[in-house]
């Protein structure tokens, strides 16, 4: 696998954006390039990595899309992903792909939904193994009590990323 990605600064932190000719691999935030480069090695460790900056056409304009959903200036981003998955990872990305931005599910809820309504804890664990983050928004899974749970990224950019949805929902 040949992983080109470029990082940028955005509201919430500086976002790695990594992908394939395919799509996009990787999405990470963090407040510095060090740990999100070392975040996606961890993530794919066999895979030829190579910073590409802004020039790759791809790279670049997946990058720009994500930086300007950050800034609310779009409202969805349905960008391609090319990520491994188990059959069940599929069905629950796929099911937190149409939960409207602005909204949360809990992890009950998007277990009921793709037909598995004993296994909260097994969509809880295809959350936080989701290596797209806002692509595929696990972030916008919660507990049941509505409590915001865990999140990859910090619980902090979580709640940021809620409130700015709800505020630009509609």
């Amino acid at each position: 696998m040949r992983i080109g990605y470029t990082i940028a600064s955005s509201p919430l932190g500086r976002v790695l954006v990594g992908g394939t000719s395919r799509g996009i691999s990787a999405v990470c935030l963090g407040e510095s390039d060090a740990p999100l480069e070392a975040a996606l090695r961890k993530e794919y460790p066999r895979a030829e990595i190579r910073r590409e900056g802004h020039a790759k056409k791809a790279i670049g304009r997946w990058a720009g899309e994500i930086v300007a959903y950050l800034r609310g200036e779009r409202a969805n981003l349905p960008l391609p992903a090319d990520v491994p998955a188990t059959a069940f990872q599929r069905r629950v990305w796929e099911e937190l792909r149409r939960i409207p931005r602005g909204a949360a599910r809990s992890y009950g809820e998007v277990a009921r939904a793709i037909g598995r309504p004993s296994a909260s804890r097994a969509v809880a664990r295809a959350c936080a193994t989701n290596p797209v983050a806002l692509v595929i928004p696990c972030h916008r899974v919660v507990r049941r009590d509505g409590a915001l749970g865990g999140y990859r990224w910090g619980v902090a950019r979580k709640r940021a990323l809620l409130e700015r949805e709800s505020a630009l929902r509609g």
